[in-house]
C-alpha cells in the first residue's frame, strides 16, 4: 500500500486508513521507532505492563527471594542501638 506524506500544519504526515488501524488494534497513543530505516509503529505499553505475568512466572521458577536473603526491615546496627 502506498501513502502520501501530507502537511499538517507546520508538520508533516500520513494517514493510516481506518481499515488498517481497526486490523492492527490502534486507537489512542502510538510508539514510534526507527529500526533499520524503516518507521515502526506499534501499541503505545502501559507502565507495569505484563508485570504480573512476570512476577508469576519468576514465582514458578523460585526466583522471587529477596537479593539480600529474607532480612527486611532494619539493619543489625538499628536493631541493637535504635531505642524503639
Amino acid at each position: 500500500m502506498r501513502v502520501r506524506v501530507v502537511r499538517i500544519g507546520n508538520s508533516k504526515g500520513i494517514r493510516i486508513p481506518k481499515a488498517v488501524l481497526d486490523e492492527l488494534g490502534f486507537d489512542g497513543e502510538l510508539e514510534l521507532v526507527i529500526r533499520a530505516g524503516k518507521v515502526v509503529l506499534s501499541r503505545a505499553r502501559r507502565p507495569r505492563e505484563g508485570w504480573d505475568r512476570a512476577f508469576a512466572a519468576m514465582a514458578r521458577r523460585g526466583d522471587d527471594r529477596l537479593v539480600h536473603g529474607e532480612q527486611l526491615g532494619a539493619s543489625g546496627w538499628a536493631r541493637k542501638e535504635w531505642a524503639w
